[in-house]
């Protein structure tokens, strides 16, 4: 759904969507959209220079592998965002030479407006944690034998290596030789 600039000039304009599953693409972040995604809000321009308003609420549900076990792990979606969008071209006369805290809060556009999947895709990746594990306690895979520690337990021992005299290790062999 494109919430068109020309649109917003003349109203504000109403969303109440469902993404269904694999529609909102998130390509190589390693998630997937397993459910429909269901977004409603509004959408509307503040201020004369065509700065965009988007506001709403996002439900629904995505999936990922976990990173230590490689498990699929759900995560589910149900909040509240509210977003500003300002044009690209607008600020690309002026130099940037301090980051005002305020603006870090600001997203930009270019051309004829905003696509709501993209606007949901942002936010929702912004939502999700940096680490996707299946629970806290999770023991992932053993570096030795590939198990999965939560289902196996494993007698596998890793070797610990420091690899900071690794150079010297290769000076007393040069040296023997």
């Amino acid at each position: 759904m494109l919430l068109s600039i020309r649109e917003l000039e003349l109203h504000k304009i109403r969303f109440d969507v469902t993404y269904p599953p694999g529609e909102i693409e998130f390509s190589e972040s390693g998630l997937r959209q397993v459910a429909g995604i269901r977004a409603a809000g509004v959408a509307e321009l503040v201020g004369p220079t065509h700065q965009v308003r988007v506001r709403g609420h996002i439900s629904g549900a995505v999936q990922a592998d976990c990173h230590r076990c490689l498990e699929a792990v759900s995560f589910p979606l149900d909040g509240d965002f509210d977003l500003y969008y300002r044009p690209a071209d607008l600020d690309s006369d002026e130099p940037n030479l301090e980051l005002d805290p305020a603006e870090a809060e600001i997203g930009y556009y270019e051309g004829a407006g905003l696509q709501l999947a993209d606007v949901l895709r942002e936010q929702i990746l912004l939502w999700l944690p940096m680490q996707w594990v299946c629970r806290e306690d999770c023991k992932g895979i053993c570096p030795v034998c590939g198990q999965d520690r939560n289902r196996v337990c494993c007698d596998c021992r890793s070797r610990e290596v420091d690899d900071r005299w690794a150079a010297l290790r290769t000076l007393s062999t040069k040296e023997q030789q």
